[in-house]
């Protein structure tokens, strides 16, 4: 109710006119180039002729997890690209690539040359389990395995160990858990069409990972991904699929979750499927995967190195009814098993982190907001709105929706932002126009800051797509800074 009165207060602070200033330019900058910051500046272009909007990234590639958090085997998801580059192609919108939030340049300096700033960085470190032994050698976070084989500038050093072991246990049956999941057991003949980076391609082609356990601490009712994911991984050749059938009988209560969510009620019906076919055709496969419900880690094993992971103990849980949401949440039984395995990787959610000058709720992992207005909080606890600052994806709403719904989101700040410039509570309705793009280019070569703008990125990726003709692929990924900034800047 209060952050209700604090809005209507807002609009009733300004009489002003704003028709009058409409040959000022609106200068917005949006921190961070992934689906969530693209869709922010193509529904601002739109929406306000006046803008100008120039998009900052701290890598020197734009697009974020659509290059390098998509599956090399779903090029259909990536298609997305081209709208983005249309967008980024605006007479209207500049692309500042290896710019740093922080160092290179602070987001108090941002506000003050910018009339709009949204902060769209996204999540770029992992949630811990906070369980014995997460330290030991051959334990990877499903973020970092990823970046790896999406060829990341950041994890093109990362070399995971696939030749020590034939199991891998994943924690976690989410979209990217069935993502590492299969890729790990997927041909490489098949991944050698795609854009996999060629370090992460030869590693998979003497991987001697054969057995993969997907582990989860809920059950198939509850299973967080999508039919199509599901499906996919299901139909890997020459497969063998293990599902425990006791898993799969579920309670009234289950059976009235699955009526209220279409997604999961085709989870679960794909599940069910999936174990009587596999029972009836007995395959000899060179492959498994086995699914593990109602498990969660309880410590992590060390292999007889003892810095190395040579195993999970699991503890099994329960569904209990929680009284405050009325959801069944996962608790444990007391009643343990282990299972052996030489790589790790955690799937069980991205974190974002602070930067200076920005509300967080550390224990959310999120910016306070109300509708993409960022809030933040006097000495008092008051609340109050930061004005010209806003905020958008997984750093608004927490690292959850697919690629779709960064659209949706976008739409929600970029009306707040619209709301705001109606009624005169953004600095453009002042007298004294802000700088904008002329200033920030001020501050990056007073430090000499090698930015890549979006022909920089235009030369990468046409030398990423001339190399991967050489290889019959979509594009040969460079993987190295060294590489891309050398490419961006025409040095030899």
């Amino acid at each position: 109710m209060m952050i209700g009165l604090l809005l209507r207060g807002w609009k009733q602070i300004s009489s002003k006119s704003f028709c009058s200033l409409n040959h000022k330019p609106l200068h917005v900058c949006v921190v961070g180039s992934g689906p969530a910051g693209f869709y922010t500046a193509e529904k601002m272009l739109k929406a306000q002729e006046r803008a100008q909007v120039d998009i900052l990234d701290r890598l020197p590639t734009p697009f974020g997890l659509v290059r390098s958090g998509v599956a090399p085997d779903h090029p259909e998801t990536k298609i997305v690209i081209n709208q983005f580059s249309r967008v980024a192609s605006s007479e209207r919108c500049s692309f500042f690539g290896n710019v740093s939030l922080g160092s290179d340049v602070n987001l108090p300096e941002l506000r003050d040359i910018y009339d709009v700033v949204v902060v769209a960085y996204g999540a770029e470190t992992d949630r811990s389990l906070g369980v014995p032994g997460e330290d030991l050698m051959g334990i990877h976070s499903a973020r970092e395995f990823v970046w790896w084989y999406n060829g990341h500038p950041d994890y093109h050093n990362m070399t995971p160990d696939l030749k020590s072991t034939d199991t891998a246990v994943v924690l976690g049956q989410g979209n990217v858990a069935l993502d590492v999941a299969r890729i790990l057991l997927r041909s490489t003949s098949e991944l050698q069409k795609t854009d996999i980076a060629e370090h992460a391609l030869v590693s998979l082609h003497e991987s001697t990972i054969r057995k993969v356990y997907l582990v989860g601490r809920r059950g198939p009712a509850q299973m967080a991904c999508t039919a199509k994911e599901l499906r996919e991984i299901l139909g890997v050749k020459d497969l063998q699929v293990h599902i425990n059938e006791p898993d799969l009988v579920i309670s009234p209560a289950e059976e009235e979750e699955l009526k209220s969510s279409r997604i999961h009620r085709r989870v679960y019906d794909l599940l069910c499927k999936s174990a009587t076919s596999h029972q009836q055709r007995d395959l000899v496969a060179q492959r498994e995967l086995n699914f593990k419900f109602f498990r969660k880690p309880h410590r992590f094993l060390p292999s007889e190195d003892p810095l190395r992971v040579g195993g999970v103990c699991l503890e099994k849980t329960c569904l209990k009814e929680n009284g405050l949401s009325g959801k069944q949440v996962a608790v444990g039984t007391g009643e343990f098993e282990e299972l052996s395995c030489g790589l790790v990787l955690k799937s069980i959610g991205y974190k974002s982190l602070p930067v200076h000058g920005l509300p967080f709720d550390d224990y959310k992992g999120v910016v306070p907001n109300v509708k993409g207005r960022v809030l933040s909080r006097d000495q008092e606890e008051q609340a109050n709105l930061e004005k010209g600052l806003y905020v958008v994806g997984w750093l608004k709403r927490g690292p959850t929706g697919i690629i779709g719904t960064n659209l949706y989101c976008a739409e929600e700040t970029v009306a707040s932002i619209l709301e705001d410039l109606n009624n005169g509570l953004i600095a453009a309705a002042s007298t004294s126009p802000k700088p904008g793009r002329k200033q920030l280019l001020q501050i990056l070569e007073s430090k000499n800051v090698k930015y890549v703008t979006f022909s920089g990125w235009e030369k990468i990726d046409a030398k990423e797509k001339f190399e991967g003709q050489l290889r019959n692929k979509p594009r040969e990924k460079l993987t190295t800074w060294d590489e891309l900034l050398k490419v961006a800047h025409h040095e030899r």
